[in-house]
């Protein structure tokens, strides 16, 4: 039976110090978020199929643990709280005509393949801004992804920003669509130059279609990667996507934050939803994104209140495993203190634990038993991150013992 000791694959267990450093991120990440006007807002773990069917263009219906209710519903643990919120925003705020925005955190569930070596539940934090449909409402979003990161600790990182309406646009003069399509963008996403160009060749897409889609992904790099864009097409839509992306580069560049953007015109979406800007947060000491972010115009739509948004989720493991690699330090809860105290001393006991969580010291009491002894105790304090034990004796006074060095100092009781 020692099997149920363990959890399934692609879930752990936090616990310690990594619990309370992980619980404090999320606490700073979203002050952040509250600092630039966004709301709190909680919506379910689990929802209606429908809510992240195939129509909404989220995660594919293979990778969602689904469930039937007792009324025979078939319901699913959420892989992506974006569409939640959507749902959320249009039956709450379908009336609403000013942008709102909205801050949440909350774990999401994704059935990825055990041999990915993926967490399949994570915990998210992101904000996501309704009603807007200007290039200021895109620069805000990765503006406020890259504080995000900054305030996690982080100083080297990078947030790569491209369009869907480029890929798209020219794919569709190509008359490139269905399953090869979808092939397609596998490969460009991949960066699969070979692959891309192989793929063309067979399709017989016309030259200039062909040129540009093989050639996508390479097109990254600084703000001179548009003009590399522009210089290959004459496509008025495309040309008026690459427009809208040096407008966003611009305004984010008035942050000051034009350092941490790279233009990355290969960079498409696992998310159909998206239908403008994406954007990802990128560092070293892991593979995965730490931001995943865009425009979704239509999704909120699709539940009866439509509403141009924009928005990002921050993936609180993997930002957290980046910072262990770096050695950059994650936050620190209070260290706790133990009042340590012989059986007949109760009553002073509570006194003491109480003066202290009067003035916000967190405290723990224990009675010391008779087979223990103090150095027991202290070695207990010390595994659990304790900083002091306060041993009230027969004597009834009170001695200071400090975990770290074993000094003692008597103290009024």
């Amino acid at each position: 039976m020692n099997i149920l000791l363990h959890t399934p694959d692609g879930v752990r267990d936090t616990y310690g110090e990594e619990c309370m450093s992980k619980k404090l991120l999320a606490d700073r990440l979203t002050d952040v978020l509250h600092l630039y006007g966004y709301q709190d807002i909680e919506t379910p773990t689990f929802e209606f199929y429908e809510i992240f069917s195939d129509e909404r263009g989220t995660v594919p219906a293979r990778n969602m643990y689904r469930f039937i209710d007792r009324d025979g519903s078939t319901l699913v643990l959420r892989p992506d709280i974006t569409p939640s919120i959507a749902r959320a925003v249009a039956k709450y705020y379908g009336d609403e005509e000013i942008p709102l925005r909205f801050a949440y955190c909350g774990n999401v569930f994704v059935n990825n393949p055990t041999l990915q070596g993926k967490l399949k539940e994570t915990t998210q934090i992101g904000a996501e801004l309704i009603g807007n449909t200007d290039v200021e409402g895109d620069a805000e979003m990765i503006a406020l992804s890259i504080n995000l990161l900054k305030e996690a600790g982080l100083s080297e990182f990078q947030i790569d920003v491209g369009h869907v309406g480029y890929f798209n646009t020219i794919a569709k003069e190509a008359g490139i669509e269905g399953e090869a399509l979808d092939n397609l963008r596998s490969l460009i996403e991949n960066k699969n130059s070979f692959g891309a160009e192989s793929l063309l060749e067979t399709l017989h897409v016309p030259q200039e279609q062909a040129e540009i889609l093989a050639a996508l992904p390479e097109l990254f790099g600084d703000d001179n990667t548009i003009e590399r864009a522009r210089a290959m097409t004459k496509s008025p839509q495309a040309l008026a996507v690459l427009d809208y992306l040096e407008k966003i580069y611009n305004a984010v560049c008035e942050y000051g934050f034009e350092k941490y953007v790279t233009i990355d015109l290969g960079m498409l979406s696992e998310y159909d939803y998206y239908t403008g800007i994406i954007f990802r947060g990128y560092t070293y000491g892991t593979g995965d994104a730490l931001v995943k972010g865009g425009r979704y115009d239509r999704l909120i739509g699709q539940f009866g209140a439509p509403k141009a948004s924009v928005g990002f989720a921050a993936v609180l493991d993997e930002l957290i495993l980046a910072l262990s690699r770096q050695h950059i330090a994650l936050p620190e809860g209070p260290r706790f203190s133990m009042v340590l105290y012989e059986p007949p001393y109760r009553e002073q006991a509570v006194k003491t634990a109480n003066s202290l969580r009067e003035i916000r010291r967190p405290v723990s009491m224990l009675k010391r038993e008779p087979d223990r002894t103090i150095s027991d105790y202290i070695e207990y304090g010390s595994r659990f991150h304790m900083e002091s034990i306060l041993y009230i004796d027969e004597d009834l006074e009170l001695t200071k013992i400090d975990i770290l060095d074993g000094s003692r100092k008597k103290m009024p009781l």
